[in-house]
């Protein structure tokens, strides 16, 4: 089985957007870990939130509102830690917050950096995730998107505890709130031309990481999702990729869906 930055990160640079549910933080840092330590220099930022990466995970973290001075920084920071982290600081909720989509190409132009790995998306920790107009915030600039699913989301109600705005989603998905969610349904909010890859750049090639395939039940029914959702013409996707993220990540089965 292939190592999931050898499906993404294809190129020599470019920018990984991350966007949906259930573990796009554990995603990101261990692609900004797995690619530095093949030697490329890594950026870690968002568009949105992110709680303050830990010493683990991330070696140096630059505060700063002007994406100018992140860039002289970081060019100051250069060869003395593998993982640079971006963002504001919020002083109300402690959490970090990330540049807009324009800082992101800056960052990409600048000569620093090889990759950039985004997280684009909130989802308030729940494993699947509806987007509001105004969501989610990909950079333009992106090379590679992951929308991510939480597969624990399979066989739990359509409500507030398991996803994220469930009133936008129950449309989507072709339920109402309170109902049972299948592996149908969430096949419909993956394919539907508002669910998880909404806003993809055209550019961008796309992958789905269905997270959390922690026993074989829900490894069989990501077999199911992926065989529904492979029915779709022209193809949502690149691929499927099934597996863990959780002290690093870990793929089961990879579903490709052709050419996206």
């Amino acid at each position: 089985m292939q190592l999931i930055e050898e499906v993404l990160c294809t190129a020599p640079r470019g920018v990984v957007s991350i966007t949906g549910a259930g573990g796009k933080t554990s995603l990101m840092f261990h692609l900004a870990r797995v690619l530095s330590e093949s030697g490329k220099r890594v950026l870690v930022t968002t568009t949105t939130k992110i709680f303050p990466p830990t010493a683990r995970q991330c070696g140096t973290l630059l505060i700063d509102a002007d994406p100018e001075v992140v860039v002289r920084r970081a060019a100051y920071r250069y060869g003395k830690e593998p993982v640079t982290a971006a963002a504001r600081r919020d002083p109300e909720s402690g959490k970090l917050l990330g540049f807009a989509p324009e800082a992101i190409t800056l960052f990409q132009n600048c000569g620093r950096f090889d990759w950039i790995v985004v997280e684009a998306d909130g989802s308030a920790r729940r494993p699947l995730k509806a987007h509001a107009p105004h969501e989610p915030v990909i950079p333009s600039c992106s090379t590679v998107l992951v929308a991510v699913a939480g597969l624990d989301v399979l066989g739990e109600p359509l409500s507030g505890e398991w996803v994220s705005r469930p009133e936008i989603a129950a449309p989507l998905m072709g339920l109402a709130e309170g109902d049972t969610i299948g592996a149908a349904a969430l096949a419909r909010i993956i394919v539907h031309p508002e669910g998880l890859f909404t806003g993809a750049p055209k550019s961008a090639r796309r992958f789905l990481f269905l997270n959390k395939a922690d026993t074989p039940q829900r490894k069989v029914l990501a077999a199911q999702v992926a065989a529904a959702v492979k029915e779709e013409t022209p193809p949502v996707a690149e691929a499927f990729l099934v597996g863990q993220a959780l002290d690093g990540v870990t793929l089961h089965a990879i579903h490709p869906m052709g050419a996206s």
